[in-house]
């Protein structure tokens, strides 16, 4: 394998973000061609409380031998940096997570093999949530993808399949109306969508119980109602929440063309 494939190995940074938080980030930076500057692509873990390392990932390989600068982090809200990290995005989903992703986009904008022009975004489960939250708040992205998103916390509540307690994790509840609808409302990267101009690819499983293809189904609406360039790949039942790492290959195939 190794005589017809080559593989980068990741290098670490550290990123300082809004009060002097610090954000642990990799890249993968092609080395095949004859350039410095790549465009690149920033990679967004779901969870939200998982974490990015030093283990082999196929997808970021792919996306390197492709000419791409790959770049993920550990924003807050990840594990493996202590409690406060982690719980600093508790009741306040795309606060502090958004801020160090942003702190990251300008790193990378100013970074010596980054094209700052040629920059796209993606990210599964709540990596696609934090990938509709990117492009409803800044334009610096020419494309995204997101991938069995989270979209609207209110729907979300009552068609997952883990049991959502009302002002649980997460405060606000999906009925009821007010304020108690507000709360998950402003939390939901739909309710910011008339703001976005990046061109998107949503990509979803017909049988994901977690996060429901409904939640991406509002994302696809809503930018073909505003003339977003869009287009929308589903996955036939049978395909699950997991269909990136452990579905069938024969659809996990066509779906790392998709992303190229």
């Amino acid at each position: 394998l190794y005589d017809e494939v080559h593989l980068i190995e990741p290098e670490s940074h550290w990123v300082e973000s809004t009060d002097g938080a610090q954000v642990q980030v990799w890249t993968l930076t092609p080395t095949t061609s004859g350039t410095t500057k790549h465009p690149a692509v920033l990679e967004i873990h779901g969870g939200p409380h998982m974490m990015y390392g030093y283990s082999f990932m196929h997808e970021f390989q792919l996306l390197a031998a492709a000419g791409y600068v790959v770049v993920y982090s550990n924003p807050r809200g990840s594990k493996g940096y202590g409690e406060a990290h982690t719980s600093a995005i508790r009741n306040s989903w795309g606060v502090k997570d958004w801020e160090d992703i942003e702190s990251v986009t300008r790193w990378m904008q100013h970074h010596p093999n980054i094209q700052a022009g040629r920059m796209g975004v993606m990210g599964g489960s709540y990596g696609g949530y934090m990938t509709n939250r990117v492009v409803g708040n800044t334009q610096a992205f020419r494309a995204a993808l997101t991938d069995s998103c989270v979209s609207n916390l209110v729907s979300k509540a009552v068609n997952s399949d883990y049991g959502w307690r009302p002002n649980g994790y997460l405060e606000g509840y999906a009925y009821g109306g007010g304020d108690k609808i507000r709360t998950l409302w402003n939390q939901s990267p739909i309710a910011y969508f008339d703001q976005v101009q990046t061109p998107m690819l949503v990509i979803h499983s017909e049988d994901d119980l977690r996060c429901n293809i409904e939640q991406s189904e509002q994302v696809f609406a809503a930018l073909q109602q505003r003339g977003i360039p869009s287009r929308f790949v589903r996955y036939p039942h049978g395909t699950s929440h997991g269909m990136s790492r452990n579905g069938p290959a024969d659809l996990r195939l066509p779906r790392l063309g998709e992303i190229l």
